[in-house]
């Protein structure tokens, strides 16, 4: 394994080595290791990019990862990765991409993962996006997440995007059974020049389904943010979506919340707070022998933990 790939998989995978257990490494547009265990099966899709990960009924304590690693400048590609999650199962997948652009011309990366949560299973998604490189090519992520949770299911989806993306759009979409459950956790730092988008929207179809939807970002120098969220409240059900950023320089950051109540018994809510750091926060820990440029720093890393 060279070093940039080894940095790249530290990044977006936490992996120092090859994982043990199931997992799928893709890298250049291409398979570049892979590995099944007796309850996690990954078959490479025919028709099209990408894979099925399948996992059988009550599998509990196991992990899949599957990054994406680019180091190849002007490469664009779309990979499609479905998941088919079985009944009374507890599993954790670590997905992510990182893109190290040394040359002139754009890479892009598209992720379109779709999952299917049998009933009663739980599953925490962790995704994470990074760029580097010395490059003038742009860096870019468009991940689209697709979910349906069953009945009585539980899904936590982290998400994380602090450094090198020149453009991105995050598209998740979900349909929430009876008693179904989503937690959605993002975290962006922009700066420079480039964009963010996040686009949410849930359907809460369910009996007692509930949706908790949680943005953090920071806004650097000339970038720009956008920030979406849809809630469709279809039965007696519980939606809470925010939005909180911190906005420095010459940044720009637009929330646009929106939120339907189909039901009499649907529970909706959403929060949004754009703001600059406070400077008696600035203050205090300038007080301590920080200079401002370190409790900036200090404040945002804060923030974003």
């Amino acid at each position: 394994m060279d070093k940039i790939t080894k940095e790249l998989l530290e990044q977006v995978a936490g992996l120092h080595e090859i994982p043990v257990g199931a997992y799928n490494i893709r890298k250049d547009g291409e398979l570049y290791g892979r590995n099944v265990s007796a309850n996690i099966n990954i078959v490479t899709k025919t028709d099209k990019p990408g894979i099925d990960i399948i996992v059988k009924d009550n599998t509990v304590n196991e992990s899949v990862h599957i990054p994406v690693i680019i180091a190849q400048s002007g490469l664009k590609e779309a990979v499609y990765n479905d998941f088919f999650i079985g009944e009374n199962c507890d599993v954790t997948i670590i997905a992510g991409c990182g893109i190290h652009n040394g040359g002139k011309d754009a890479s892009e990366h598209s992720g379109i993962h779709s999952f299917d949560v049998g009933k009663n299973s739980k599953v925490k998604y962790v995704e994470k996006h990074y760029g580097q490189g010395e490059g003038t090519g742009e860096r870019i992520m468009n991940p689209q997440t697709n979910i349906l949770l069953r009945e009585g299911s539980y899904m936590e989806m982290d998400t994380v995007q602090i450094e090198g993306i020149d453009s991105t759009k995050r598209e998740t979409r979900a349909k929430l059974m009876d008693d179904a459950r989503l937690v959605i956790k993002e975290k962006i730092m922009t700066h420079d020049k480039q964009h963010a988008e996040t686009d949410f929207s849930v359907d809460l179809d369910g009996v007692n389904s509930s949706a908790d939807l949680v943005s953090r970002s920071v806004a650097k120098n000339e970038s720009t943010q956008f920030f979406r969220s849809e809630i469709n409240g279809n039965a007696e059900c519980h939606g809470h979506s925010e939005c909180d950023a911190i906005i420095m320089d010459s940044a720009s950051v637009t929330a646009l919340p929106a939120l339907t109540a189909n039901n009499v018994e649907a529970s909706l809510i959403h929060e949004a707070a754009i703001g600059k750091i406070a400077g008696e926060q600035l203050i205090k820990l300038m007080t301590l022998g920080l200079s401002e440029e370190e409790a900036e720093k200090e404040i945002v890393a804060g923030f974003l933990k």
